[in-house]
């Protein structure tokens, strides 16, 4: 067994026992491959091993992993600026990091331009982080909301989170944040939280997405 291998299975052996104290089917958590600073080949072995989605932080590498693999699916998970945003819709399925009106309305003009439909997180901090790790407020999604407009090419599929580590209600408290969005909406709201470090407390919270790098891939 390669050490890929080896990692993967260790993953998602702590998946499956976080499921299991949390009474959760572990087919209801996605593992999401954090692929930044790793090579392509190692992204192809865990493509092998199951693993069929990944996370790149940064535009320009994600983009050239994504043209390379175009058989995988590559989401952004990395701080967004509005000169990026074309790139950005073109090469990812998915933007995880929505975190301002002005961006919102970026993507919408561009993913009609475009004639793509590309799902959309909004990223939020609710702990005063977001000069560290990005995020609006809770006070800011409704605006952002807004500047999306129900527009089909741009569908709002949830809410991602980086907490601090210092804050142990931190899942909870973006649980009961997409449970009262989901009343507001009607629709169901998907979560992404936890990473190699705290995905049992996330998965215990009701996390729907683990985004792992580390505990898949190794030190950098």
């Amino acid at each position: 067994m390669t050490r890929l291998a080896s990692n993967l299975q260790d993953v998602q052996t702590r998946i499956h026992r976080a499921c299991e104290a949390a009474s959760r089917n572990p087919d209801a958590i996605e593992l999401l491959a954090v692929s930044k600073y790793h090579s392509i080949e190692a992204i192809r072995e865990l493509a092998n091993l199951g693993l069929q989605r990944f996370g790149e932080n940064y535009v320009q590498e994600g983009s050239s992993k994504a043209s390379a693999l175009p058989d995988l699916e590559f989401v952004f998970i990395g701080p967004l600026q509005r000169n990026k945003a074309k790139p950005a819709l073109t090469h990812f399925r998915e933007i995880m990091t929505l975190d301002r009106p002005e961006l919102a309305t970026r993507l919408r003009h561009l993913a009609q331009e475009l004639d793509v439909v590309r799902g959309v997180w909004i990223q939020v901090d609710l702990w005063g982080e977001a000069t560290k790790m990005g995020g609006c407020t809770a006070e800011e999604i409704p605006m952002i909301l807004d500047a999306l407009g129900g527009d089909p090419h741009l569908p709002f599929r949830g809410f991602m989170t980086i907490p601090p580590p210092d804050r142990p209600k931190a899942f909870k408290q973006m649980a009961h944040l997409r449970e009262t969005w989901q009343q507001k909406t009607g629709e169901c709201l998907l979560l992404s939280m936890g990473m190699s470090h705290d995905l049992e407390a996330a998965i215990q919270a009701g996390t729907d997405q683990v985004r792992i790098g580390t505990a898949l891939f190794g030190d950098r």
